[in-house]
């Protein structure tokens, strides 16, 4: 499985869902929020491209992808990442 073009197909949605997207350093794996009425997504920049993926469709999933046109094996991946996610709780 190629992690990077993944990363870069699920950045690509959620700029065209309208989320800005922030690479940062910190403690912290990744997640969505609203700041200022803006929607964001922040993942750990330190991450490697797996982890990247899957904090992604993760976040993607908490916000919510079900009225967007999706490529079917990209929405099989956030769905499959949110139900592992969700398994894990």
């Amino acid at each position: 499985m190629n992690y990077l073009l993944i990363v870069q197909e699920l950045e690509e949605l959620t700029h065209q869902l309208g989320i800005n997207l922030r690479y940062e350093k910190g403690d912290f794996e990744s997640g969505y929020c609203v700041l200022k009425e803006q929607k964001v997504v922040v993942v750990n920049k330190r991450l490697p491209d797996p982890r990247k993926a899957s904090s992604l469709a993760q976040a993607l999933a908490a916000y919510g992808i079900e009225t967007a046109f999706i490529k079917p094996k990209l929405r099989v991946y956030i769905e499959d990442e949110a139900a592992r996610a969700a398994k894990s709780k």
